[in-house]
């Protein structure tokens, strides 16, 4: 069993590294609020003062941050993961960042002797829980190889997309159906209760024809019952959006309906909902429409 680092406990990053532990691995932690590192500890792991000192201990580290500014930090700052870095060590980050960045960061440590794999994840609080994530890599094809064992404990459905910075162009595309899908969802829902339709017949009639997406599968029964607590955080989504929009536009690519999810999710943050579900994109809807998505009919 390897000897693991992981960083960054947060909604998702937890759970996964639970998995890991449950996997038998022994497992090195570090995170800002010490709350979770505790827990984990009374469950086996053990607490690491720094991203260095827990580079230090183990063969394989795993980093789950918000943003790319936090995964540079992190990696390559003061106390960071390349100070206590050595060869042979296998860098994950399983954040959801800029291509650039994750490029930026594996050529750095290249120079040292440490192979990088930019892993994000899709799948939400359930599958990190579950261990069914989808997982996107790009990077070091070797490392790949050699870690897949240890994607497998916590994802399902893993490609090896490509290079370094593939992983999150993958991540990209991905979260632009995300957003669109969470956004169609929304619109239908306040139309049917609008105009004095029940919104769970609709969904009823419609999600097993060419409407059919995960949103509808998964999420109207929770929006019904006003259980908005998140899988997957709305400003997590809002900067995911700004990631699409600012490759896109270094890649001179037109990217208007993502454009518009991303300020329909900036003003979803301004409104004060930044930490609700990203399916309670609904509740901006709802404001225009001065309505509010209801139904007493269970869907199966």
């Amino acid at each position: 069993m390897a000897k693991i680092g992981y960083i960054g406990l947060g909604l998702m990053g937890a759970p996964m590294a639970r998995n890991l532990m449950k996997a038998g691995h022994e497992l090195v932690v570090h995170n800002r609020s010490q709350e979770i590192v505790q827990a984990l500890v009374r469950e086996g792991a053990t607490a690491a003062h720094s991203p260095k000192d827990v580079a230090e201990q183990v063969e394989v580290i795993f980093t789950n941050l918000p943003d790319s500014p936090d995964v540079e930090k992190v990696a390559l700052g003061e106390n960071g993961i390349i100070e206590g870095a050595h060869d042979g060590l296998i860098f994950i980050d399983n954040s959801t960042i800029k291509p650039e960045t994750a490029r930026s960061i594996a050529e750095k440590f290249a120079e040292i002797g440490v192979r990088s794999l930019d892993a994000p994840v899709s799948g939400g609080d359930i599958g990190a829980k579950a261990g069914t994530l989808t997982i996107m890599v790009g990077g070091d094809k070797g490392a790949y190889e050699q870690v897949l064992p240890l994607l497998e404990v916590i994802g399902k459905t893993i490609t090896y997309i490509g290079d370094s910075g593939a992983g999150q162009i993958a991540k990209a595309a991905n979260q632009v159906i995300v957003a669109g899908t969470m956004v169609a969802m929304a619109e239908a829902l306040v139309l049917a209760q609008k105009c004095g339709v029940d919104p769970a017949k609709v969904v009823q009639a419609i999600s097993r024809g060419a409407a059919q997406c995960w949103a509808l599968d998964n999420k109207p029964q929770r929006l019904f019952k006003r259980n908005l607590s998140p899988g997957f955080k709305a400003h997590m989504q809002a900067k995911d959006l700004k990631i699409v929009v600012d490759t896109a536009r270094s890649y001179q690519i037109s990217v208007p309906q993502t454009a518009l999810a991303h300020q329909l999710y900036e003003a979803m943050c301004a409104m004060g909902n930044s930490d609700l579900d990203n399916s309670a994109i609904v509740t901006v809807f709802e404001a225009l429409a001065n309505t509010t998505v209801q139904s007493d009919t269970e869907l199966t």
